[in-house]
């Protein structure tokens, strides 16, 4: 869903700032899905989803180049969690594309996100008069996939750096949350992410099938 189809502007992050420690370090959005980095395949759900598309990554930003994505290293440091990525995109967002009105996020860990996703979400924040919205599946909130309106940026810089919150839920309970709801479907969990290396085998297994 592009520009044309709405009247405000989406700026997405994907947020691969992590150290990947269950993943035994390194770039987990780098290893290979079906013959390709995983995040290839996030690129691909998301990028029709969003005007504007970019990548939060701590580290040298050369092996980031062949995407030619606007690489975000975090905005404070010490690997402060997914919740320092969205501000880093709000703040980002903030300073290049200023028209942009919301940044929704997204783990690069789930290869088999709803391609409605923003767009369902933005409407449950705009039909539910709620501040932000995230999605759920099967009973369980899934807080890195939100999307967050660009003006809270200062908000949420000030709750990091003077209240040294981190997670996001904690951040989120100030506001007027609205939780989207995803349907499985043939049984898969479109938020499946993949934390161990055996959930890689068990996502193959799973795109094998689709």
């Amino acid at each position: 869903m592009k520009t044309d189809e709405r009247d405000e502007k989406v700026v997405g992050v994907l947020l691969a700032g992590g150290l990947a420690t269950r993943m035994g370090g390194g770039d987990k959005c780098l290893r290979q899905l079906a013959g390709r980095p995983l995040l290839d395949h996030l690129i691909d759900v998301v990028t029709p989803q969003v005007d504007v598309l970019a990548l939060n990554a701590n580290g040298d930003s050369d092996r980031f180049t062949s995407y030619g994505l606007p690489v975000l290293a975090d905005v404070i440091g010490g690997y402060a969690g997914p919740l320092a990525g969205v501000l880093t995109g709000l703040e980002w967002t903030q300073k290049n594309v200023s028209d942009a009105i919301w940044v929704a996020s997204f783990a690069t860990d789930a290869p088999f996100l709803p391609v409605d996703l923003v767009a369902r979400l933005l409407w449950a924040v705009k039909n539910e008069g709620a501040d932000m919205a995230c999605a759920s599946s099967q009973g369980r909130v899934h807080p890195v996939f939100g999307i967050w309106p660009v003006s809270l940026a200062g908000d949420l810089r000030a709750a990091m750096i003077n209240e040294d919150i981190r997670k996001i839920d904690l951040w989120t309970a100030r506001y007027n949350l609205t939780i989207v709801d995803f349907k499985c479907k043939e049984g898969n969990d479109p938020f499946f992410n993949i934390n161990q290396p055996d959930n890689l085998a068990e996502a193959g297994r799973i795109m094998a099938e689709l």
